[in-house]
């Protein structure tokens, strides 16, 4: 099993790097119903990770991986070779498209109202925040097909992938348990939190997927080699 969990860390931290959901997490919780609101967020979050996470493991299980005749079967590392192509593409965009020195983009719709959000509205933003993020779906398909493909048994890849959703979910957890346990200052800390991230945004999630990019892409590149 341990080998499934290393195979995933990248893929799930990529994903945990998450300045939205922070972000998000943080308003609800400077409203009324603020706690339930951030965790209804948070599982709406873990179950949309969670699903394309399954669904990946039980394909590739299911459609079996059994090794090429004289070697160790190549698709995974084909695999890892397009989505890493994907995320630094990605990365390209996003800088290209990141807000000019004197201007900020304006902030999505729903950041202007989250405070108001019912509990079945924070987890249906949750999972969208997820679902409609093109980083986080290609990180969670590289790392549970990274899972999937690791010489361990059922039981060890399910393990593992429900280690991967905890992991990716810290973005929304951490403020969560930062506003439970953090007393009089939680409220100054998460402000820190989200003004830095806010003013950060682009550069972050530019970093994260140049990194995970390159690094799926020296992956891949080693196991065809």
């Amino acid at each position: 099993m341990g080998e499934a969990v290393g195979a995933m860390l990248a893929s799930a931290a990529g994903i945990a790097i998450g300045p939205r959901p922070l972000i998000a997490a943080i308003l609800m919780l400077a409203a009324r119903r603020g706690r339930a609101n951030a965790l209804a967020l948070t599982v709406g979050r873990a179950a949309a990770l969670g699903a394309i996470v399954a669904v990946v493991v039980a394909v590739v299980v299911t459609a079996g991986s059994r090794p090429a005749p004289g070697g160790e079967p190549t698709w995974p590392s084909w695999l890892k070779l397009a989505l890493g192509t994907l995320l630094v593409l990605l990365a390209l965009g996003q800088w290209r498209d990141r807000p000019r020195e004197g201007h900020v983009n304006a902030p999505p719709g729903w950041m202007r109202s989250v405070r108001r959000f019912t509990a079945g509205r924070s987890a249906r933003l949750g999972a969208a925040l997820a679902a409609a993020s093109p980083k986080d779906v290609v990180l969670a398909v590289g790392g549970a097909a990274s899972v999937a493909a690791s010489p361990t048994s059922d039981a060890g890849k399910a393990v593992a992938g429900t280690l991967m959703v905890l992991i990716a979910s810290l973005c929304t957890l951490l403020p969560l348990a930062v506003h439970l346990l953090g007393g009089d200052g939680s409220a100054r800390t998460l402000g820190e939190w989200k003004a830095w991230m806010s003013a950060h945004h682009t550069a972050i999630t530019t970093t994260v997927l140049a990194v995970l990019g390159t690094t799926y892409l020296g992956d891949a590149l080693t196991g065809l080699a």
